[in-house]
């Protein structure tokens, strides 16, 4: 895949800031916690401030894209917004004037414009990428999202210990004008536009519903992001609070765990080419969250706190690995072209719908219940998520099909005669 340049600018473009969003998911919690002393449920607000906009904007900006395309100079633009953006929390701090009102904007601002560009991207990747190596570019991509894993923390970490957490997301808006940069270089033809009208709002929507495997995939998954968004609205406060582990460590300690997505990302491919690229996404729906539980069994300061947070990340960066590995690649695989935006937009809304969701409910049950059995709540919820998942005509896909399910129902047939 390496030697087609505008596969390169994508795949760039999502290597630096991937690295840029892995600096922020620290800083931005560490601003809150460290210099505006937020607590269980002002954690909770801010982390739905982030992944609200799914839940409102994604089902729009999914037909929007396939109706009025445009998708590179869409990425183009969100990216430059989001860097202007994240620039106001420095200046803010600066000047003294930072509080957890703009930090919710800014999250919430964000947020909108990754809506913008994750569904312009779902047509995009399909335009730069031949369907026989959709496996392989999406090794690459998500080998660049591990990466990012393993040193985005430890740069975040290290960057929020030297200069506080507000100018540390200075390093994410660079990483913005960055992928803005390589974005304007593609030149690939973009799928078709679509005039459907009205009903190109619930075109997404009605083809989950028709899609066996799609829609058990996205309960599946969207049940796990509600329990893990709970578990992501509680981890800082607790890593730095209850276990006492510093940003700087935290940060190290993250990245050194995140080793464990790059191994996802190359084990993936083999796997799946081993078991069927759909048994290898089931087996990543369990080793996504069941490491998590590692993180409320540390109940005090120390090494093995350490050891436990370690062996979480490392766990959970495996597994999610291949769960994004294997399902990206069968919906690109089985979505059409032409809908590929809406059906984004769609999975997106209540997949990533369910985020803000989980964010509150996480803060809720760590203002009501306490910290530590918020987390064991939403660590054991999270595997459920796979009962879903289970029945389905996923576990028995081999290969990618042909061809994409026009008129879907269940398992694409030349998965099934691959089974």
């Amino acid at each position: 895949m390496l030697h087609a340049p505008d596969f390169r600018r994508l795949w760039g473009s999502h290597t630096v800031s991937l690295l840029g969003d892995q600096i922020r998911t620290l800083a931005l919690p560490l601003a809150a916690v460290l210099v505006l002393h937020a607590g269980p449920g002002q954690m909770g607000l801010l982390t739905a401030a982030g992944t609200l906009p799914a839940l409102l904007f994604s089902l729009l900006a999914g037909a929007a894209s396939d109706r009025y395309g445009r998708r590179r100079r869409t990425m183009v633009l969100a990216d430059l917004l989001r860097a202007a953006l994240l620039a106001t929390v420095p200046v803010a701090a600066v000047f003294g004037t930072l509080s957890l009102t703009q930090l919710y904007l800014v999250a919430f601002g964000t947020g909108t414009l990754s809506v913008l560009f994750d569904v312009a991207d779902a047509s995009m990747f399909v335009a730069v990428v031949p369907r026989e190596r959709f496996v392989a570019a999406n090794s690459l991509i998500h080998g660049s999202r591990a990466a990012s894993y393993l040193a985005g923390p430890s740069l975040g970490g290290l960057l929020v210990q030297a200069v506080g957490a507000p100018l540390a997301l200075l390093a994410d808006a660079v990483s913005f004008l960055a992928s803005a940069v390589l974005l304007r270089g593609i030149r690939a033809s973009e799928p078709p536009t679509e005039r459907t009208g009205l009903a190109g709002l619930v075109g997404g929507l009605s083809y989950l519903r028709r899609s066996a495997t799609i829609r058990a995939t996205l309960a599946g998954t969207a049940v796990m992001n509600l329990f893990n968004f709970a578990f992501a609205a509680l981890f800082t406060l607790y890593a730095t609070t209850a276990l006492g582990i510093s940003p700087g460590t935290l940060g190290l300690v993250l990245g050194a765990g995140a080793i464990g997505s790059l191994l996802g990302a190359f084990l993936t491919p083999r796997l799946g080419r081993l078991i069927g690229i759909g048994p290898a996404a089931l087996i990543g729906m369990v080793l996504f969250p069941a490491p998590l539980i590692l993180v409320p069994l540390a109940d005090r300061p120390g090494p093995t706190a350490l050891l436990l947070v370690f062996g979480s990340e490392f766990g959970a960066g495996l597994g999610v690995m291949m769960l994004d590995i294997a399902f990206g690649s069968i919906t690109a695989a089985i979505v059409p072209a032409r809908l590929r935006a809406r059906v984004s937009g769609a999975f997106q809304s209540v997949n990533y719908g369910v985020r803000p969701i989980g964010s509150l409910l996480g803060g809720a049950l760590g203002a009501a219940l306490g910290l530590r059995p918020a987390l064991w709540i939403a660590t054991v919820g999270a595997l459920a998520g796979v009962l879903f998942v289970l029945p389905s005509p996923v576990r028995r896909i081999r290969v990618l099909p042909d061809e994409p399910e026009e008129q879907p129902s269940g398992v694409p047939a030349s998965a099934e005669a691959a089974a």
